[in-house]
């Protein structure tokens, strides 16, 4: 059976998370829904990773076993026309080869979180930024992030539902930038691992926060992390403002495709 991948844009407000569910609308019964128009019974698709109930993807990515072998660029339009109008798109689209796996063949994922300092109500950005009404110390939560970096035991920074065999993983990047807009002042944290635990970001980003707003010292968090206890942890951020931003391939199967988009101006990566 012919392989596809897909590069997936979601806005997670509407939706129960990505995992599909019984009655419930979720990213991935949407898109199998969709793959069922094209080609009639039941398809099951494979994401690099399962984000919850209102986190968002700037390039979530799947793989799904199709019967016809389509043309990619005719597959991605097909699932976009009968994917409206639901808050996904599909980017991009392309075939590989049956060893490819969206999850196990990747090697890096991105996480992308958005923090807006304003006492006023976003408008145009609700449901996708984390709002507080006070400034937060970026130098501090700096800080206390570079604790976090390198392999450790995350017990602390995983939800206690986390199904992963061990919580021992290597966190390779957390910066933290400062963005000036009309919006206002916007933390924007990135995040990049070859995995992640079940509300791991959250969970360092929450914690990050009572950081920031001066209730926890930068020496807490590295006592937080060596307790390897979840009652430890700070509070977990809710899930608007979080976006899985990229996943990593060794052989990209969309890397070429999107230069060429690129240089034609009609593909824009965020």
């Amino acid at each position: 059976m012919p392989r596809f991948a897909l590069k997936i844009e979601y806005k997670g407000t509407p939706f129960s998370g990505w995992q599909r569910q019984q009655k419930l609308p979720t990213v991935q019964g949407a898109i199998e829904n969709a793959l069922s128009a094209l080609e009639p019974g039941t398809h099951t698709i494979y994401a690099a990773g399962r984000t919850d109930t209102g986190v968002h993807a700037l390039a979530q990515v799947a793989h799904a076993d199709l019967e016809k072998d389509w043309e990619p660029s005719r597959l991605s339009k097909a699932l976009n026309h009968h994917l409206r109008p639901l808050p996904i798109s599909i980017l991009i689209c392309n075939s590989v080869n049956d060893g490819w796996h969206a999850r196990f063949s990747a090697i890096e994922r991105h996480y992308f979180f958005r923090l807006l300092m304003r006492s006023a109500p976003a408008t145009f950005d609700r449901d996708l930024v984390w709002q507080v009404p006070y400034p937060l110390d970026i130098y501090t939560m700096r800080e206390a992030a570079a604790h976090l970096t390198g392999l450790h035991d995350f017990t602390t920074f995983r939800s206690s539902s986390c199904q992963a065999e061990s919580p021992v993983k290597t966190l390779d990047q957390i910066t933290i930038e400062t963005i000036e807009s009309r919006s206002g002042t916007e933390l924007q944290f990135h995040l990049r691992a070859r995995s992640f635990l079940h509300r791991q970001v959250r969970s360092i980003v929450g914690t990050l926060e009572r950081v920031g707003a001066g209730a926890w010292s930068p020496d807490d968090v590295k006592s937080a992390l060596e307790s390897r206890d979840r009652a430890s942890c700070g509070p977990v951020s809710p899930p608007q403002g979080l976006f899985l931003a990229d996943v990593s391939y060794p052989n990209d199967p969309f890397i070429n495709l999107e230069q060429r988009f690129n240089k034609a101006d009609s593909f824009r990566r965020i």
